[in-house]
This record gives C-alpha cells, structure tokens and sequence, in this order.
C-alpha cells in the first residue's frame, strides 16, 4: 500500500541528508580501506576520495537503499583506481631498471677461459635461463625455434637470453680473478 512515508523514503536524498546518511560510515570504510592498502595514508586518500565521489553523486542516492553498500562500492571502484594507477608507475619504474641495467657496465668475458671453467658458470645459472642460452649459443638454434620448442613466447627466449647471458657475464668476470689468484 502506498503511503506518504513510503514516497519520502524513496525519494532522492538531498545534500542536507549527506551527513546524517554517509557520515557514520567513514571508521569502517577507513578499517577495510586499511587492511586491503596496507598503508594508513592510502586509506586515508582513498576514503576522502570516496566521500568526494559520494558526495558529487549524492543526488542519485535513492533513500531507503544501502548507503553502506553503496559506499564500500565506491571505495572498492576507487581502491581498484589505486592499484591500476600504482601498477602503472610501477610497471614504468620496472622499465626505468630494465634501461638502466642495460646501460650499466658489463664486464668483459675473460680471453682464454677453459671449457671447464665456462661449464662450471654455465651450471651456476639458473635452469630456465640456462637452457636458453644452451640453445641460442651452443646449438645455434632460431629464437622461433627455441619458442617453440620449450612452449614459451618468443619474447621470453629473448628475455631469458639477455638475463641468462648477463648472469654468466657476471659469474664468468668473478670467476676467472678466483682462477688467476689460485694458480698465483
């Protein structure tokens, strides 16, 4: 049965009833905001931004509809935002490091290595990388190829060899010094 107070209760919420509706539910938004963040300043940013999206869109809230539903909606859309835009700059700092150890010094590979002394690095590197690089340096096998066979993307076979490689440049510069002081 329709009744007045059924008609005011679905009426669309003024912003004088903001305070009154939204307000009580800030220390439970700013909880959850804090153990899904990790961070009390990010809690805090995102449950101020929260109440401003709630706020400008206050005017569609229909009374009688879960405010606190409707506001953990808003903060998880938001928190959603952080992490994308987060990832994002993260994504670019992991770019920035993948520039910068392409510039960083490499040091050289000795002349004059003994076969064992490579084998013996090469068995030092990780497997993933290791049978990369066995395929691509040692068996002069295709990038395609090497794709296909391990059932990787090709730019992973890229990847892992420019990984594995440094990581026997590196093992290789440090091994050969232990080398030359032990023959000394």
């Amino acid at each position: 049965m329709f009744t007045p107070q059924l008609a005011l209760d679905k009426c669309v919420s003024t912003p004088n009833d903001f305070e009154t509706i939204a307000m009580p539910f800030m220390d439970e938004l700013y909880r959850t905001a804090r153990r899904t963040l990790g961070c009390a300043v990010a809690a805090e940013d995102v449950v101020q931004e929260v109440y401003l999206q709630a706020w400008k869109s206050f005017h569609r809230f229909e009374r009688g509809t879960n405010c606190r539903a409707w506001l953990f909606k808003i903060m998880f859309h938001v928190i959603n935002h952080h992490w994308r835009k987060n990832n994002r700059l993260v994504t670019v700092a992991e770019e920035d490091e993948y520039l910068f150890d392409q510039l960083v010094y490499e040091p050289s590979v000795p002349d004059g290595l003994r076969d064992e002394e490579v084998i013996a690095a090469l068995d030092q590197v990780p497997e993933n990388f290791r049978a990369v690089i066995l395929l691509a340096d040692v068996q002069e096998f295709a990038y395609k190829e090497i794709a296909e066979m391990l059932r990787i993307p090709i730019g992973t076979v890229m990847s892992r060899l420019n990984r594995g490689r440094k990581i026997l440049r590196e093992l290789l510069a440090d091994y050969r010094p232990m080398a030359m002081s032990a023959a000394a």
